[in-house]
């Protein structure tokens, strides 16, 4: 459902965020994109999402092209930033009634949709507050609701779990798992380990825009064996 096809970004014509970067992400998986800060994975998913363009290569989400149907690709996925810090004047309720307008959820959608999420991540009271009232953790857990208010099949998360309490990212893996069920994609960035363990079906490792592994967490620790996930980890981005 996501194919990124020998993409290569370039920022102030000097700084080389991806080389020649080639994935893909199939129906029914739930892929981690793991590497330390500053190895691209914040540039693949922009690019991904059709925020900034590619220098070069080919992107294809949900078999549409990013080039030539950019609305198509954002209606198909989404999408979690890494700063949930935006719309902070509009209430809650105000900002996913806007995205309902955006996506063209209908008012019965949208209504149970909005209903059954927050209630999930126990943001239900919080709605009718101004979003500059809320923590982090409440900020995150509303671009969550706001992400899949549409149902969208492609799922690209940046870091989705950061500033969530133990119950709402538990309810969001779970979320996560029962959109693969169906053969939909799910495309996350995260720095915990375990996390990526527990939950992925296949895991890409990225270092300075360059792809070092790509396939499951047991391949890889059968290929190095005796040594635990962090020790492979900091030995594969530290060479």
């Amino acid at each position: 459902m996501i194919r990124f096809e020998n993409v290569t970004k370039t920022y102030n014509k000097t700084v080389r965020a991806l080389d020649d970067v080639s994935f893909n992400v199939k129906g029914g998986e739930i892929v981690g994109f793991i590497g330390p800060n500053g190895s691209g994975k914040t540039t693949t998913m922009k690019l991904l999402t059709g925020i900034i363009r590619p220098d070069s290569g080919k992107i294809t989400v949900n078999k549409y092209n990013i080039r030539e149907d950019p609305i198509k690709v954002k209606q198909s996925i989404g999408y979690i930033a890494d700063n949930p810090d935006m719309f902070l004047r509009l209430k809650g309720n105000e900002f996913l009634e806007l995205i309902g307008d955006i996506y063209k959820v209908s008012d019965t959608d949208r209504k149970k949709r909005v209903s059954e999420l927050a209630e999930k991540f126990g943001l239900t009271e919080a709605l009718s507050s101004p979003m500059i009232s809320y923590s982090h953790g409440m900020r995150q857990k509303i671009m969550v609701i706001a992400a899949l208010m549409h149902d969208p099949p492609v799922w690209i998360l940046d870091e989705p779990m950061i500033g969530l309490d133990p119950k709402s990212a538990y309810e969001l893996k779970q979320l996560m798992r029962e959109h693969t069920k169906k053969g939909n994609a799910v495309f996350f960035s995260t720095h915990v380990l375990e996390v990526a363990e527990k939950l992925c079906d296949r895991v890409i490792i990225i270092k300075k825009g360059s792809i070092l592994y790509n396939g499951t967490l047991a391949d890889l620790e059968k290929e190095n064996k005796n040594e635990s996930l962090e020790n492979i980890f900091l030995e594969l981005t530290e060479k």
